[in-house]
């Protein structure tokens, strides 16, 4: 009974979130958000058909759409950081390239791990997968704060409230994971329960901040960000230099 109020909650408020989101043009300021959010509705429609037409599909099925939806989910941290960082383009952009690493380096070793156990797509692998992915979000999200808070850089009601929602939600996410031992006890153990609620809360965070468009206020200081970053890109082209350098000295002796 819980479980279906849940779930029936969380499908009225995607949906209500993508009619307001298109009805404010919300779509085109952040894409990512609504097409992540579009894909879950999706997904929940599409898993619920596939299990009452053959459960053991259903499985198979299950984990292949939620790996899925983690991939898009690491595009909404993009979109975070792109936007929160507008106004920096080169932190802006070595933070991009660092998130770009560690979903490489997650994606690669949990998948690694996972095609070397045997109960591959059926039990704990699949859990492994998709906690490895989430923690990286986690930390990404958790850095991103961090970097905001440092550097007292501002942003609106509208990127506040996704960073709010979906950085509760990714860090329930891990917790559950976390406990969850294998697939089963993800589904059926009352962490499931809590891990749809901290998505429906994060649902109702979203309706309330994503109800108009509002952009990113511009810094009322100065901010050192930027020189920061640029006096970390000099001293690592320097050192990319000298070390090529040597190399070029080391290899002509």
């Amino acid at each position: 009974m819980l479980s279906q109020f849940i779930w029936s909650a969380s499908i009225a408020l995607e949906v209500f979130l993508l009619a307001r989101g298109l009805q404010q043009k919300l779509t085109h300021k952040y894409p990512i958000f609504y097409s992540y959010i579009a894909y879950v509705l999706a997904q929940e429609f599409v898993s619920l058909g596939i299990y009452y037409w053959n459960q053991r599909v259903y499985r198979y099925t299950y984990w292949l759409t939620e790996f899925v939806g983690v991939l898009i989910g690491c595009g909404v941290v993009f979109e975070i950081c792109r936007i929160g960082l507008a106004a920096y383009p080169g932190t802006a952009r070595m933070a991009r390239r660092l998130l770009a690493i560690l979903f490489a380096i997650a994606s690669v070793k949990a998948l690694i791990e996972a095609a070397n156990d045997p109960r591959w797509w059926l039990q704990a692998s699949a859990v492994d997968v998709e906690a490895a992915l989430r923690a990286v979000q986690g930390l990404a999200i958790i850095s991103l704060v961090a970097l905001f808070l440092f550097y007292s850089i501002p942003f609106g009601r509208n990127l506040r409230g996704i960073l709010l929602g979906y950085g509760l939600f990714v860090c329930w996410s891990v917790i559950c994971l976390t406990y969850a031992s294998d697939a089963v006890d993800r589904a059926n153990s009352v962490w499931a329960y809590t891990s749809s609620a901290s998505y429906m809360v994060a649902l109702a965070l979203w309706c309330g901040h994503l109800w108009s468009y509002q952009a990113n206020p511009q810094p009322k200081r100065f901010v050192h960000l930027e020189q920061d970053y640029q006096r970390v890109a000099a001293a690592t082209q320097r050192r990319l230099h000298d070390a090529r350098a040597y190399m070029a000295k080391a290899v002509g002796s």
